[in-house]
């Protein structure tokens, strides 16, 4: 008699390890010997069950997703700062998080007039929503946005925890959002604006592999946070504003 294939199934969602099981259990000459929700369950599984066949998921939790993110942080001087990036980035440019220092209830102006020049989607951010390429998410005034991450989707998260380096929405905050659920998937950039936020968020980004760039002084309105985060050395390059856009495209690329 002949021995059964044995199967091993790994994927992160329970509906498809379910399903995967269910349908492959049905022919005789299959034995699902396992199923694994993370690629470390699995490791342990297939050197304790030995299995002839893995079914794996494209993309699993804890490895770097292949999507790509653009984190933007920008204060005093901003707003005609980010409509020039903006206009640059072609429709199939990957999602992008910006945080712009702005009053609540600017915020949607602010994005509903970028979205109507811009050749990709630009709004404000809202709890849940998914990044995806060719879509620009502005922080909604009076509220932090965060980066989250489940499998392969990025989202973003809206609080209204303390302010952060005196600002509520904080670039410190998105961005260290970012180095801890997108690492070397990332690009962040800070730009034109007073103070200091950002700076060290910009630095976590680095740390976890991100590529980093700083808006240079000539170009900016106010030189402060790009100024902080290039002394903390945070910043791998520092960019005048009309190479932002082109920057970020040849490192995501």
């Amino acid at each position: 008699m002949n021995r059964k294939i044995k199967v091993l199934i790994v994927d992160d969602s329970a509906v498809a390890r379910k399903i995967l099981s269910t349908g492959l259990s049905k022919d005789r000459d299959i034995e699902v010997v396992g199923t694994a929700a993370d690629p470390f369950i699995a490791r342990d599984k297939i050197i304790n069950l030995r299995p002839d066949v893995i079914t794996l998921d494209v993309e699993m939790p804890l490895i770097n997703s292949t999507h790509k993110i653009v984190a933007i942080g920008a204060s005093t001087g901003g707003t005609e700062a980010l409509k020039e990036v903006l206009l640059q980035m072609p429709p199939n440019a990957p999602g992008i998080l910006i945080v712009q220092h702005m009053p609540q209830l600017f915020t949607k102006s602010f994005a509903e007039r970028l979205n109507s020049i811009c050749a990709i989607e630009v709004r404000e951010g809202r709890d849940g929503d998914s990044i995806i390429p060719g879509l620009a998410l502005i922080a909604p005034g009076n509220y932090h946005m965060e980066l989250r991450r489940n499998g392969a989707r990025y989202y973003v998260t809206m609080n209204q925890e303390l302010p952060v380096s005196r600002h509520r929405p904080s670039v410190e905050v998105l961005f260290g959002s970012v180095a801890k659920y997108a690492g070397a998937n990332a690009v962040g950039v800070i730009m034109t604006g007073m103070g200091d936020d950002g700076a060290s968020g910009l630095l976590k980004m680095k740390e976890s592999g991100a590529k980093t760039m700083a808006q240079d002084e000539e170009s900016c309105v106010v030189f402060g946070m790009p100024r902080e985060a290039i002394k903390l050395g945070a910043a791998e390059t520092v960019v005048p504003l009309n190479k932002i856009t082109p920057t970020i495209l040849s490192l995501l690329n």
